[in-house]
């Protein structure tokens, strides 16, 4: 039978050990003070799910709290490392309704040391598998800050996808990788969630991963989150911009926002001017904004592929649009973009004006509104424009002369 003040006696020592009050404690659990005092004075039990996370922070096991003392014969365990291998299998379980896939190219789901998939594809003469890993950057401690939790995980696998679509990819199989300080269930399963209905969206099956809880290293509510995947094109097909010719049309593709760029600068805005959190912008809030999940291109693109009208694409990302499209254009050709044509989103004037962010480092930190760039003849440009502006809004920003400067701007972004 537990001794409630006994293990009060128990919670009181190992909190004066580690220099918390009660305050400091409660805030560390998410609960009341009151709380704590409770428990403290063996007036009531924490319940088994602040349990493991008190065992977590006061740095001993759920078993010593239970009997009020500590089982210095017993040695060290993982549970006293922060790691309790019973919670973290029932958390697996529950990862296992997200991993369920119709993919007949999965071989076998949650359990085996590594994922299988069937790499046979027919209509496929000389398949090259294109393979990518990405993280959301500093947009996810934002998410975790503001409740956007499922939403970054969207922003991750959009991004992720994005990066191998401009090769003419078809995406198939995602694994992710979870860093944690503590095992929170229901955050875990909300972003295993997020991640697979993400790859769905994207047509993609997330086959596995790994999460990953190390209480010494990340601290406690901190999650790290991290995605790889495989996609496939022919050989023969592959749009990698060599195919970009002099008199070719630049087209731009639609953002919805920042996408997963520029955090580090908005985060700074954040701290100077507090008070812009809840401004309104477009019928949101600016938090609402800077949260919208990363645009996703493939289902707009993917129809495009394999008859050459695409010869070159690139994701505007960090960097900006030199940065990325400079990637794509060959030696001795130059993309020039007129600026004046650009379809800036109404929130980046705000961050502009707030900031009093220069033009240049407009460009450099953010996609300004342009969140993919084609390429492609003259011939083909308004085909392409029509049948991508079915999804996303889609026009003309320049065309690709000779030069030796792979990317050069003419007029200004038109801020008004």
């Amino acid at each position: 039978m537990i001794d409630s003040r006994k293990m009060g006696r128990f919670i009181v020592e190992k909190r004066k050990d580690l220099g918390l009050t009660q305050q400091q404690l409660a805030e560390k659990l998410n609960v009341s003070f009151q709380a704590i005092s409770k428990w403290e004075n063996g007036a009531a039990f924490p319940n088994i799910e602040i349990l493991k996370d008190l065992s977590t922070v006061l740095e001993v096991s759920v078993d010593e709290i239970l009997t009020g003392s500590e089982k210095e014969d017993e040695g060290l365990s993982y549970s006293k490392a922060g790691i309790d291998i019973a919670y973290t299998d029932s958390i697996k379980k529950e990862m296992e309704k997200s991993l369920e896939t119709k993919d007949r190219r999965v071989l076998n789901g949650l359990g085996p040391f590594a994922s299988l998939y069937d790499i046979k594809f027919p209509e496929i003469k000389d398949p090259v598998l294109v393979l990518k890993a990405e993280e959301p950057g500093s947009k996810q401690k934002l998410a975790i800050e503001y409740g956007y939790t499922e939403s970054i995980c969207h922003d991750m696998i959009n991004h992720l996808v994005n990066d191998i679509i401009v090769m003419g990819a078809r995406p198939l199989a995602v694994l992710d990788t979870i860093v944690c300080g503590n095992a929170e269930k229901d955050t875990i399963k909300t972003l295993v969630k997020g991640v697979s209905d993400a790859c769905r969206e994207n047509d993609c099956s997330l086959v596995g991963g790994e999460t990953s809880i190390q209480p010494l290293v990340v601290d406690h509510g901190v999650y790290v989150l991290t995605s790889s995947i495989a996609g496939i094109v022919e050989r023969s097909k592959v749009i990698d911009g060599s195919a970009i010719k002099e008199g070719d049309a630049v087209l731009a593709v639609a953002s919805n926002g920042l996408h997963t760029n520029g955090y580090s600068l908005v985060r700074l805005l954040m701290d100077k001017k507090p008070q812009i959190k809840t401004d309104v912008i477009d019928g949101m809030s600016f938090i609402e904004q800077i949260m919208k999940p990363h645009t996703p291109y493939y289902r707009a693109v993917r129809d495009l592929f394999g008859d050459g009208s695409i010869h070159g694409m690139a994701h505007i990302t960090g960097g900006g649009i030199e940065g990325n499209l400079c990637r794509i254009i060959p030696d001795g050709l130059s993309a020039k973009i007129d600026l004046s044509k650009i379809r800036i989103c109404n929130l980046f004037k705000y961050i502009r004006d707030n900031g009093n962010i220069s033009d240049d480092e407009m460009l450099k930190t953010f996609n300004c509104g342009v969140g993919l760039i084609i390429v492609t003849s003259v011939k083909n440009k308004v085909r392409i424009m029509e049948h991508v502006s079915k999804t996303y809004d889609c026009y003309e920003i320049g065309s690709v002369e000779k030069g030796s400067t792979k990317v050069s701007f003419e007029d200004r972004l038109n801020w008004v």
